[in-house]
């Protein structure tokens, strides 16, 4: 193989990569907001269960996670497994994954806000909704984004563990590659376009921080 097939071949894992990327965020950063209003719940134990929940997802591996969603449908309900449901497994298993992490960071974010802007707000007949929505959750954004953009980094290095489902993506289509022709150059490759796609990544959410740095 040539080194421009060799390339063609990783930049189609690239895209793989990067599809996976941008759909977990797409599902997982709503999917926190959620889990963090349970874990922040006024019942015991509604925020009991989310506790749990979030304990459970970053406390065991994600790529337990994603065997667990791949195989659990076919274990505990029969249900057949099929070679297009890996990639929905692993879309799945990221999402719920990340949600936990990034429930946290919307928590700690949500509970720095002081009290007395809720009262102001509720003085000036905003409704809850329209409180969060409009007041706290700006601040709230403005505030997460450097540890939000710390998951968003783990996240493109993550998309590597697809490959337990045998999801050809970038690093999976290395090993491959590398294993059929005896050569370093596919994971040299692949370490560049990983070192990019973080810089790329870290670039753009450094600009969103910039741009929600007002009032300094």
């Amino acid at each position: 193989m040539d080194l421009a097939s060799m390339f063609l071949e990783l930049l189609k894992g690239l895209l793989v990569s990067v599809e996976i990327f941008f759909l977990t965020l797409l599902f997982s950063l709503p999917l926190g907001l959620a889990i963090a209003f349970g874990r922040m719940a006024r019942s015991p134990l509604v925020s009991a269960l989310f506790r749990v929940y979030i304990s459970v997802m970053r406390g065991t591996p994600l790529m337990l996670q994603l065997l667990v969603c791949f195989f659990g449908p076919y274990y505990l309900f029969g249900i057949p497994l099929s070679g297009s449901y890996r990639f929905a497994a692993v879309i799945i298993a990221f999402s719920l994954n990340y949600a936990a992490y990034f429930a946290e960071i919307y928590r700690a974010g949500i509970q720095s806000i002081p009290k007395g802007q809720y009262e102001a707000a509720e003085v000036l007949g905003f409704s809850p909704a329209g409180t969060f929505f409009r007041i706290i959750f700006p601040q709230v954004v403005k505030r997460i984004i450097p540890p939000v953009t710390n998951e968003v980094i783990t996240l493109v290095k993550d998309t590597s563990l697809a490959f337990s489902l045998s999801v050809m993506e970038m690093f999976t289509m290395a090993k491959q590659i590398a294993s059929a022709h005896t050569t370093m150059i596919p994971f040299v490759a692949a370490g560049v376009f990983y070192y990019v796609f973080n810089f790329l990544v870290a670039f753009g959410m450094e600009r969103l921080e910039k741009r929600l740095d007002y009032y300094r």
